[in-house]
């Protein structure tokens, strides 16, 4: 009943006169009296935030550090100094003018604005500029400076939480993470679709995410060693070895970021496919990837290797980012995600079994895979934690680091922040 009362009176309240009730009340009320009204307001405030959709799918400590980390200018910089992320949307924007030419446009999590601009770069009459971090002030401070203040309308909040004044005719988004999922971004972007016209358009409109087995025994053994500090059983004093094979469950359990050679991959693809102008967001949150895989070559399978590809499918022409690792290198790299046992397997026998994506609160994925040798009948899989990614030796970074401080192997998280700061 009191929520009843009090959201009929902010109905006539604006934000400065609800302050000034509140410090009023203050006053006149007793403490207690106060302390009631007062949390009467808050929990009336932020019902529609704790029933949004966001909110029920995401633990508040991960939003709050996700949010923290896109709200930092050199993280910004860092995506838009991708020239393949960035001019690859330029692209898809600018050559397909005819779908922005004098229409309303969503840009969800448009961090500095940057897709923004180029909307308007295409004649766009209007843009929305969603943002949930601290970066959209200055996506606001971007557009004042550049004058544009007639076309851009930066609104700061979740997608999920924040409301437009009209319906839109394209929806623009780079909601990608790595080995796509990460971050499910996904997800926002296709709630997204609650605001888009009937016929409008989505760029990016479709994604594949291509996975094939590969062969490396030094990263496997790498992250195998890694639990070598755990066989000690004189650490000061203490006995370390009861924890080396959770350890070395852990280690495997990592996704590895970075790119190889392709020569590793052991068979053609497998892809799956997202239509994100059909998908709803329930798709997402349990993704079930089959495979079947002809081996091209015999040897040790360590695990599997993906990337994905996104396609801009406008009016005048189609445009593809790809995060391949035969294609120039971008921020997000390829991801291998390693087999607790390697399977050995023939030229000419098969590979068969799932990937399997469980959404979780953290913003990510768990990813448990299985995968049989059909001929044999020999099986191996692994559980992986996408939110726990490793940056391997084979990285860019790795290489330079291990220049200044190659001694530090077994500490490289360590060593990581160490040499860039």
């Amino acid at each position: 009943m009191e929520c009843v009362l009090f959201l009929s009176l902010v109905a006539y309240l604006n934000l400065l006169s609800l302050w000034f009730l509140l410090h009023l009340c203050y006053f006149y009320f007793s403490f207690p009296e106060y302390n009631t009204f007062s949390n009467t307001v808050k929990r009336c405030c932020s019902q529609k935030k704790e029933n949004s959709v966001f909110s029920q799918r995401t633990d508040e400590a991960s939003a709050a550090q996700y949010f923290q980390f896109y709200g930092c200018l050199s993280q910004q910089q860092n995506m838009m100094q991708d020239f393949v992320r960035t001019a690859t949307y330029y692209r898809a924007i600018v050559q397909n003018y005819t779908d922005f030419t004098d229409k309303v446009v969503l840009d969800v999590g448009c961090g500095s604005g940057i897709l923004s601009f180029f909307a308007v770069q295409a004649g766009a009459r209007r843009v929305y500029a969603v943002e949930a971090s601290s970066m959209a002030k200055y996506a606001e401070l971007l557009v004042r400076s550049n004058n544009l203040s007639d076309k851009i309308t930066v609104l700061a909040g979740k997608i999920e939480e924040i409301s437009l004044p009209e319906n839109v005719d394209v929806v623009i988004s780079e909601p990608m993470g790595y080995m796509l999922f990460n971050e499910r971004m996904l997800e926002s972007y296709l709630h997204s679709k609650k605001w888009l016209k009937t016929n409008g358009m989505m760029f990016p409109t479709y994604s594949d995410i291509h996975l094939a087995p590969f062969s490396d025994e030094q990263l496997y053994m790498e992250h195998y060693s890694r639990a070598n500090f755990w066989y000690q059983e004189w650490f000061y004093g203490v006995n370390l070895s009861s924890l080396r094979s959770a350890a070395v469950d852990e280690y495997l359990q990592q996704p590895i970021v970075d790119t190889f050679d392709v020569r590793i991959l052991m068979a053609q693809t497998v892809k799956y496919t997202i239509n994100f102008m059909e998908a709803t967001e329930e798709d997402l949150h349990r993704v079930e990837i089959p495979f079947v895989f002809q081996m091209m070559q015999s040897g040790l399978i360590h695990g599997l290797a993906f990337w994905f590809d996104v396609a801009f499918v406008g009016s005048l022409v189609t445009v593809w980012l790809s995060t391949a690792p035969t294609e120039p290198l971008t921020h997000w790299y390829q991801v291998r995600c390693l087999l607790q046992t390697p399977l050995f397997a023939k030229e000419g026998e098969t590979l068969s079994g799932k990937v399997l994506l469980v959404a979780n609160k953290r913003q990510s994925y768990d990813i448990q895979i299985v995968a049989m040798v059909d001929q044999t009948g020999f099986k191996s899989g692994n559980t992986i934690d996408l939110k726990n990614p490793f940056f391997s030796k084979a990285h860019p970074l790795w290489k330079i680091k291990s220049l200044v401080c190659y001694s530090l192997v077994y500490f490289y998280r360590y060593e990581f922040i160490i040499v860039l700061y």
